[in-house]
């Protein structure tokens, strides 16, 4: 258990910290967390000056106004240590870590209590495949946030919970309710999975009611008082414009709503994908009842096609519950025969043959290291730029910016930076076209702009006084 630990630990953090020296993380959403956690260790409100521009929020908008995500501010201190985006990278691939002695835990416990042998195998099979499943793996991916926290959380709640320490469980939904203002529904799925099982009901409703009223609290009246809008992500047009409407729609027309959860059939492939990790089991155990809320608020969604793929980080939310229920699914239909055995060696096969599709895939290539020309040509841009100045830089070179400047996303609004850092070799967040992009360059080079550097599809821009080319 503690070897695979610190072997994920450190596969997580080589992937993204090979990834941020290649170029590969972005300014969406790396550099927006790491302005605001810089702003937390300087003991001041988490200012994330990229979002607040590039969305039109201002130069002071904090990220409480974007997601109630209070718990970011426990990673400032590691801020101390290293300023740098670095230091997110290494703290989410040990958060992520971290759940496998208290998942570990649950498996072992869960599978001895049924009375069925081999619990050890169990417990290192199904840690395993948590280790390198896909949810896991394309959180990691896709540079840092604050899902991170979730996996941890959930394991110390379900295993605690297992364990019958109340009082464990109860600090560590509190603590979710800290991650993020949907964790609510997290903490209510919880409650009723508790319900349905018809143990620590008083403990269910709690949770329930706790939950929808902090989600209530969180998205209608922090985040609008933090400066942002509670309607910001509203992605459920097809039900309705609020949520008013949208109940009101599921409830008069539930095969309507029920339509949503297939439309793209893209979602389906990603619930199918959720599951297939552990075998489909979690469809047999009440537990999965806790991820249906979330689940629910992804695939009822009518716009941010993201949501619903399984590229990014959102499974991270549930996948606890998913490894959870899937061991408890099992114990419910192996008592009495010796079934772990095969269970193990499935889990376990299943979960390496995703690798080579997910993005864990991709640090068995040649190709993953490799120094390209092209990103030999990005390390020398962002070289060019003097420490200490406001930089509108490309999506993909802004996090290897943000530490040592004030850094703004390059994209379709001039700022008026003194320094530009752009990309016309390929398309780039947010613009739709590498010929928008350089339209945009053509047009700083009309306006005041020279060019001190131009390779690769890299070009840097500066409209300060003519001088010796600075140095990084």
């Amino acid at each position: 258990m503690v070897v695979l630990t610190c072997a994920a630990t450190l596969i997580y953090a080589t992937y993204s910290l090979v990834s941020l020296a290649r170029f590969r993380a972005s300014a969406y959403d790396l550099v927006i967390f790491d302005q605001g956690i810089r702003s937390y260790s300087k003991f001041l409100p988490p200012i994330s000056v990229i979002k607040g521009v590039h969305n039109d929020f201002g130069v002071e908008f904090s990220l409480l106004g974007d997601h109630f995500s209070p718990i970011l501010a426990t990673l400032a201190p590691f801020y101390w240590i290293h300023d740098g985006p670095e230091t997110l990278l290494v703290a989410q691939a040990v958060l992520l870590a971290a759940a496998i002695p208290f998942l570990w835990r649950y498996v072992f416990r869960a599978v001895t209590l049924s009375g069925l042998p081999h619990a050890r195998r169990a417990a290192h099979a199904v840690s395993i495949a948590y280790a390198i499943s896909w949810p896991v793996v394309e959180t990691v991916a896709f540079d840092f946030h604050e899902a991170a926290f979730v996996p941890l959380l959930l394991a110390v709640l379900f295993e605690r919970l297992q364990a019958r320490r109340l009082a464990a469980v109860v600090v560590a939904a509190l603590l979710l309710l800290l991650v993020k203002e949907d964790m609510g529904l997290l903490v209510a799925g919880v409650g009723l999975s508790l319900l349905a099982v018809r143990r620590d009901r008083l403990l269910g409703i709690v949770f329930v009611a706790a939950g929808v009223a902090m989600a209530y609290v969180a998205t209608q009246i922090v985040v609008p008082a933090a400066g942002g809008r509670a309607t910001y992500y509203w992605a459920y047009s097809a039900l309705g414009a609020d949520m008013g409407e949208a109940v009101v729609s599921v409830l008069t027309d539930p095969l309507g709503a029920f339509a949503l959860l297939g439309t793209p059939p893209v979602k389906l492939l990603t619930i199918a994908l959720t599951l297939a990790p552990m075998l489909f089991l979690p469809l047999l155990s009440p537990v999965t009842i806790a991820l249906v809320p979330l689940l629910l608020e992804r695939m009822l969604a009518s716009s941010f096609p993201n949501w619903w793929v399984s590229r990014y980080h959102y499974a991270a939310f549930i996948v606890i519950i998913v490894f959870v229920a899937g061991v408890d699914g099992f114990c419910r239909i192996a008592r009495r025969r010796d079934l772990v055995t095969p269970f193990t060696v499935m889990v376990v096969v299943t979960g390496v043959a995703i690798v080579p599709f997910s993005s864990l895939g991709s640090m068995f290539t040649p190709g993953f290291y490799t120094v390209s020309d092209r990103q030999k040509a990005a390390a020398q841009a962002v070289a060019l730029v003097p420490h200490g100045v406001v930089v509108e830089a490309s999506n993909n070179l802004a996090p290897a910016l943000s530490a040592r400047t004030v850094t703004l996303l390059w994209d379709r609004t001039h700022r008026g930076a003194p320094w530009i850092v752009a990309d016309v070799g390929r398309k780039t967040f947010p613009f739709t076209t590498v010929d928008e992009q350089r339209d945009r360059v053509r047009w700083l080079s009309d306006n005041g702009y020279r060019k001190v550097f131009e390779s690769q599809g890299y070009v840097v821009l500066t409209s300060a006084a003519p001088g010796p080319a600075p140095s990084g």
